[in-house]
């Protein structure tokens, strides 16, 4: 149980860097996401709310392990705005940016 209170922590703290709030978890979301009958990302979405922010009310979150270098994870952060309104559009907003980077 530690491992996951430093992980939400850790995840906390990727979105107050990033938006400048504070989050509170609410919630833990399993996503599997296909494309074309096959899967393209499966996981946990981590929810927040996040505090007094003006845009948003919500932000999601996830650790990507990475493959070529062992350990080290990616945090992923999404702001809770238009169109993004649930876990399952924060991965297809987050797939998509990674394929529009390549």
């Amino acid at each position: 149980m530690a491992d996951t209170a430093n992980y939400f922590k850790t995840l906390q703290a990727a979105i107050q860097k990033a938006y400048g709030r504070e989050a509170k978890h609410v919630e833990s979301v399993p996503i599997q996401e296909t494309f074309q009958g096959k899967v393209v990302w499966q996981g946990v979405v981590e929810v927040f709310d996040l505090v007094e922010h003006s845009l948003a009310k919500r932000a999601y979150a996830w650790g990507l392990a990475l493959r070529d270098t062992g350990n080290e994870v990616r945090i992923v952060t999404i702001l809770g705005m238009s169109p993004v309104d649930s876990p399952r559009k924060a991965v297809q907003v987050s797939i998509l940016a990674d394929a529009k980077s390549q």
